[in-house]
C-alpha cells in the first residue's frame, strides 16, 4: 500500500473519482492539497480543452492529480435505431413543449480514436493518467509510461483486471455495482457478474500482482478502513464529493442527492445509451416504460442531453443525469478540503476502535 501512495504522491489513501461533468480543478485541486489524489475527467473534452483542464488544475496545487480518459468502442452507427429511439423519446419531449432532434451525434471521442488526446497528454506528462471502459493500445501504454505517468484502469470483473494486469497498468481499480456513474465495463454487452465491491477488491488482490484500488458505495472513513482490510491499497470515492461546493452538479442534482431519491439508485442504460447509476428520476422512471432498443453510446447521450435541456427549461430539472452510488444517504455538504479532513478521522477513529478489540 505505501508503496503505491508513494508512487502517486499521497498522503492519504483517498481519491477522488473523476466524474465527467461533475470534478473540476477546484475539486481536484482540494483533494490533492488535502493529501489525496484528486481527478479530472477528458472523457467529454478535446485535446484542446483537455489541456485547458491540466493547466487549470496546475495553477491550483502543486500536487499530483488524475487524469481520466474513456476508452469505450466508437459507436456502430444505426440510423435506424438512433431514429426509433428518438420517436420514443419524442412523448417525453413533446411533454415539455419541445421536440426531439432531427439526428442525434457522437458526442465524445473515444481516447481509443483520439491521436490529439494522446499526443497533447504524452506532451504535458500528467503524474497520473486512469483509463475507463477499457485501454488504449500497448503503444499508447508505453508511450505515457515512458514519459513517467502512472497509469490505471478501472475494472469490474477478474477478467478485466487481469487483462489491465497484463497490459502492464500500475493500478486497478475496482469497481462495484455500487458505484455511481457509468458501469466500467470494456464490453457492456458481455454478461455482467455484478460483483459487489468487497467482493472484487479481494478477488483481484488474491489474483492479481498489481495494487488495487477500490471504487463504489465508499461514502466514510468507515468504509475506507473496510476497503483496506479486504486488501485494497487506496479508496476511490465519487459520489461523496458531489455535495462539495468546488463540484460542478448543478442544484437539482445536489437536492436530489439530500431527498428521497438517495434511498433509490437506478442502473440504467436510458441516458447514456451505456449502464450507469443515477439517482431516481424522471428519467429513470421514463426508461422503466421505454423498450425501445437504444441508441449507441454516447450517441443515445446526445438525445439524453437534450430532453435534459428541454426539461430544464420547463422547469424540471429531474431528467439530468444525476450520477450517484448506493452509498448515496450518506453524502455530506462539506468543502472538499474537509470532508477530507472528516473521512481520515473517521477512518482513524475506526481503526483505532479495531485495534482495542
Amino acid at each position: 500500500m505505501t508503496s503505491l501512495l508513494h508512487r502517486l504522491g499521497l498522503a492519504i489513501p483517498l481519491i477522488q473519482a473523476p466524474m465527467a461533468g461533475t470534478s473540476t480543478p477546484a475539486l481536484a485541486a482540494a483533494v490533492a492539497s488535502a493529501g489525496g489524489l484528486g481527478s479530472i475527467a477528458l472523457g467529454a473534452a478535446d485535446a484542446e480543452g483537455g489541456r485547458a483542464m491540466i493547466a487549470a488544475t496546475r495553477a491550483l496545487t502543486e500536487k499530483s492529480f488524475n487524469v481520466n480518459v474513456f476508452c469505450h468502442a466508437p459507436a456502430v452507427r444505426d440510423a435506424g435505431c438512433e431514429a426509433a429511439w428518438l420517436k420514443a423519446l419524442e412523448p417525453a419531449f413533446q411533454r415539455f413543449g419541445a421536440a426531439p432532434p432531427p439526428a442525434i451525434h457522437e458526442i465524445y471521442k473515444s481516447f481509443r480514436a483520439d491521436d490529439a488526446m494522446v499526443e497533447m497528454l504524452v506532451a504535458e506528462r500528467p503524474a497520473v493518467v486512469s483509463f475507463h471502459f477499457g485501454l488504449p493500445d500497448a503503444e499508447v501504454i508505453g508511450r505515457l509510461k515512458a514519459a513517467g505517468t502512472v497509469l490505471l484502469a478501472t475494472a469490474t470483473s477478474l477478467a478485466e483486471g487481469r487483462h489491465v494486469a497484463r497490459a502492464g497498468l500500475d493500478a486497478v481499480v475496482a469497481q462495484g455495482y455500487e458505484a455511481g456513474g457509468h458501469r466500467g465495463q470494456f464490453d457492456p454487452q458481455a454478461p455482467d457478474d455484478r460483483l459487489s465491491t468487497l467482493a472484487l477488491v479481494q478477488l483481484l488482490a488474491r489474483e492479481l500482482p498489481i495494487p488495487v484500488i477500490a471504487a463504489g458505495g465508499i461514502m466514510t472513513g468507515g468504509g475506507i478502513a473496510a476497503a483496506l482490510a479486504a486488501g485494497a491499497s487506496a479508496a476511490q470515492l465519487g459520489t461523496a464529493f458531489i455535495a462539495c461546493p468546488e463540484s460542478a452538479a448543478d442544484g437539482a442534482h445536489r437536492a436530489a442527492l439530500f431527498s428521497d431519491a438517495a434511498l433509490h439508485t437506478v442502473m440504467t442504460d436510458a441516458i447514456s445509451g451505456r449502464p450507469a447509476r443515477c439517482l431516481a428520476n424522471g428519467f429513470t422512471a421514463l426508461a422503466a416504460t421505454l423498450d425501445t432498443p437504444r441508441a449507441a453510446y454516447p450517441v443515445a447521450y446526445d438525445a439524453g442531453k437534450a430532453l435534459n435541456g428541454a426539461a430544464k427549461a420547463a422547469g424540471d430539472g429531474t431528467f439530468g443525469a444525476q450520477w450517484a452510488g448506493q452509498g448515496a444517504p450518506l453524502a455530506r455538504a462539506l468543502p472538499a478540503a474537509e470532508l477530507c479532513d472528516l473521512l481520515m478521522r473517521e477512518y482513524a477513529s475506526v481503526r483505532a476502535a479495531l485495534a482495542v478489540r
